[in-house]
């Protein structure tokens, strides 16, 4: 199966850090490719910033149906425009806000999230709410980094998880934790292994998702809401 890894945002070492994650967990057999637009905002954080990103999002994903690509993963955490991608794609695409939710819901009972800004915890409570976790996820934190600010000092970074993380344990009771950036997914073990809470990154939480429904079978509901988009043509002016 091929799996195409998307990242919205034009920001080329994001991706290449995010293909690392994944292909340290795919399947043999599965290829993994990974692109991102290259006239999208270097980073996504906000609602403006998601809009710019949704149609060079969607572009890759119409090459990739023409290259047979079978499942398709949105490597940013505020799953920008999953509903438009669903619509395009005939094979399963997954957010990795959605995977990451998905995959804490089935190894714990209470979870928190731990993302850069702060302004980005209102985005990713709203996705909480729709994905039906709210009544499981604690809390939505920040390390109060800038996106890009994961690649200019990992070590700061890695600080600042390790001490969000261990607060989420003592204050939300939390007994996973759900890394909210693809950027941080490069720190899952090593934050896993420091703390002694499960640490789940979205990408290869979607990675295994996508995988494992590829391997299913399943496919992208073309009934009604997933329909591919109409195809419409300019009306012609009326004449008086």
């Amino acid at each position: 199966m091929h799996i195409r890894l998307i990242n919205p945002n034009s920001t080329a070492s994001m991706t290449a850090q995010a293909l690392e994650s994944a292909l340290r967990v795919k399947q043999r057999d599965t290829q993994v490719t990974a692109v991102n637009p290259t006239d999208t905002p270097v980073s996504i954080e906000g609602g403006a910033d998601e809009a710019m990103a949704v149609p060079g999002m969607l572009a890759e994903i119409r090459k990739g149906e023409k290259q047979g690509v079978d499942a398709y993963v949105l490597a940013c955490f505020d799953d920008p425009g999953l509903h438009a991608a669903r619509e395009v794609a005939k094979g399963p695409v997954i957010g990795i806000c959605q995977a990451g939710i998905q995959v804490a819901m089935t190894i714990s009972r209470r979870f928190s999230i731990v993302t850069t800004l702060p302004r980005s915890i209102p985005i990713i409570e709203d996705l909480v709410c729709d994905y039906g976790a709210d009544r499981h996820c604690r809390r939505v934190r920040s390390i109060d980094l800038p996106v890009l600010g994961l690649e200019e000092d990992p070590a700061a970074a890695e600080r600042l998880l390790i001490r969000e993380i261990e607060a989420a344990k003592k204050e939300d009771g939390a007994e996973a934790i759900i890394l909210g950036c693809a950027g941080m997914s490069a720190l899952c073990e090593r934050l896993q292994t420091v703390t002694g809470v499960p640490v789940i990154d979205g990408v290869t939480a979607a990675i295994k998702l996508a995988e494992a429904l590829v391997g299913a079978g399943y496919t992208t509901s073309k009934v009604s809401a997933y329909d591919y988009p109409r195809i419409k043509h300019a009306g012609v002016a009326a004449v008086a």
